[in-house]
C-alpha cells in the first residue's frame, strides 16, 4: 500500500507563512498545503480508504480531503518535500498493525508495597485521632 507513488494525486497550494525569514516572509509564498482526496483516489482500494478515513479523521475535512501543512522552512521546495514526507509517515502509521496488549497482573512485591504504604498511612492517621475515653 505504501509502496505506491501517490504524488500524481497530490494537490499543492502555496501561501505566505509566518515564522523566520524576515522580509522574505512578507513577499514569498513558502507555506505549502498538501491536499489528498481520499474518496476519489484511484490508487487506494475501498478497505484502504476506509482505514485512512478512520485513522486520520482529525486531519480530514468534510469532503474527505487529507490536508497536510508545512511552513517550517524558508523555501517552497523544502516545505513541499517536507509535506510529502509527512504524508508518507502518516500513511505508514495508519496502515501499521498494532500489537494487542497482553494484560499483566501486579507483582507480589508491588502488592506488598501498596499494602505497607496503606498500613503506614493508616497508623499515621490513627495517631492523629484524640482518645476521648482516656481523658
Amino acid at each position: 500500500m505504501i509502496e505506491k507513488n501517490f504524488e500524481s494525486e497530490f494537490v499543492f497550494r502555496a501561501s505566505r507563512s509566518g515564522g523566520k525569514g524576515g522580509q522574505n516572509v512578507n513577499k514569498v509564498s513558502t507555506k505549502i498545503e498538501l491536499n489528498f482526496d481520499i474518496p476519489n483516489s484511484a490508487l487506494l482500494d475501498d478497505a484502504g480508504k476506509k482505514i485512512l478515513l478512520e485513522k486520520l479523521k482529525n486531519r480530514i475535512d468534510k469532503k474527505g480531503v487529507l490536508k497536510i501543512v508545512s511552513q517550517t522552512e524558508r523555501s517552497q521546495l523544502l516545505n513541499r518535500n517536507l509535506s510529502i514526507e509527512k504524508f508518507y509517515f502518516l500513511m505508514e502509521k495508519a496502515f501499521k498493525k498494532e500489537k494487542p496488549r497482553h494484560k499483566t497482573k501486579p507483582t507480589k512485591s508491588s502488592k506488598e508495597e501498596r499494602l505497607n504504604s496503606k498500613k503506614i498511612i493508616s497508623q499515621k492517621k490513627s495517631g492523629r485521632r484524640a482518645d476521648f475515653f482516656n481523658e
